[in-house]
This record gives structure tokens, sequence and C-alpha cells, in this order.
């Protein structure tokens, strides 16, 4: 059987969009983990949300740790989640633990300009 399909757009139907999701190759998982851009990195670069890099500075806007902003320190493509300096958990033995997140609750407020693929992305996005 067929894990996972190109040709798939969407379905109501939640045990597909889990399936599409858990089976999706990473080149697609990627864009899975975008958030959404700052009103002023909106307007900057006309696009309404960008897939999170290590070193992006982000404002949570849902859950437990609402309103609180960070940088990133690793994205978990696997899990589909987002790990933010300072976002900790106390465990019942009193070990700290991050917490993951996922991007769909972060707001973009900073870009991390020091990786490659994003300096294209803006210098293409200055010529058109």
């Amino acid at each position: 059987m067929k894990k996972f399909s190109k040709k798939w757009i969407s379905s109501k139907k939640p045990r597909k969009q889990r399936k599409y999701r858990a089976n999706a190759p990473l080149h697609i998982r990627r864009k899975m983990l975008s958030a959404m851009l700052d009103k002023k990195l909106k307007k900057e670069f006309n696009k309404n949300a960008l897939p999170v890099r290590k070193g992006d500075e982000v404002f949570i806007m849902r859950g437990e740790f609402k309103g609180k902003t960070g940088k990133i320190l690793r994205v978990d493509t696997k899990k589909l989640k987002v790990y933010i300096d300072g976002i900790k958990r106390k465990k019942a033995n009193g070990q700290e633990v991050e917490v993951p997140i996922d991007p769909s609750n972060l707001k973009i407020i900073n870009l991390n300009m020091e990786d490659r693929m994003r300096r294209k992305f803006i210098e293409r996005k200055k010529v058109l």
C-alpha cells in the first residue's frame, strides 16, 4: 500500500489528515513547519508565513506560554514541533525539560538572516 500521495489535496476526515502529516517526506514537512509573520515582515516580504528556522525570534500566541518570546533552539521535523529558548517545564523529579510547541501557534518577529536560503529568498523578492 502506498503511504504518501503527492496528488492528495485535502480531506475533511481527520484520519486522512493525520496520515498525510505522519507519512509526509521531509521537503513537505518543512513547509508544514511554517509560522505566520509579524505585520512589518508581512509588508516587507509580501508573504503571510515562512518555514521556521533555528535562530528565528518568535512570539507565542497560544497555549500555556502565551505572550512569551524567545529564539528557536531546534526544529524537530519528525515530530513537527519547535523548541524555544527559555520555554521549559519541570518534571515530577525536578528536572527541567524543553517544551515542544507547534509552529502554527507562533508568530515570527525577527528572521535569522545567517541562512543562505533566507538571503536568496530576500534577494528574489527585491528583484520582483
